[in-house]
């Protein structure tokens, strides 16, 4: 399990543009991931926040990027995929993840990698910030992606 280790990040983004882009799969876990990154916005005092839903994990990448370059200071990227009995867990993984990152990358804007990659539901559930879960990851997407915001406005 990580979370060992994990930073504290106390962060204020009070005046953040933030929108929570979130896969419609797995509903339970994503219930709890979008909470959690819900809490950690209103932790940081974020009050303009967005909700779109993706039809899967691998349709993130073009969303996050279309809100990045509409003028967002951090998106937030949730979603889950569960290995199955075929090679299809490896390539959306795949693609998901090296797409957040170009879209990060391509734009400047922080981009919150909430994207869990599971071998089955239970990892899943105890990553989601759920009553009885060990980790919340929706959380920890938001707070690193702020944190990051906030490190990029001291170079501006």
């Amino acid at each position: 399990m990580s979370g060992a280790g994990a930073p504290d990040l106390t962060i204020d983004a009070a005046g953040a543009t933030v929108v929570i882009v979130a896969s419609s799969w797995h509903t339970q876990v994503m219930d709890g991931l979008i909470a959690g990154a819900q809490a950690a916005l209103a932790d940081a005092n974020v009050t303009d926040v967005s909700l779109v839903r993706a039809p899967g994990s691998f349709e993130l990448p073009i969303l996050c990027q279309a809100y990045a370059r509409q003028g967002c200071d951090a998106v937030i990227a949730l979603g889950v995929i569960i290995r199955g009995g075929t090679p299809h867990f490896e390539y959306v993984s795949a693609a998901a993840t090296d797409g957040l990152n170009r879209v990060a990358l391509d734009t400047g804007v922080p981009i919150g990698f909430g994207l869990l990659t599971t071998d089955d539901e239970a990892q899943a559930l105890d990553r989601a910030g759920l009553a009885g879960s060990r980790e919340d990851k929706g959380r920890e997407a938001v707070e690193a992606a702020l944190s990051t915001w906030n490190v990029l406005r001291t170079l501006a």
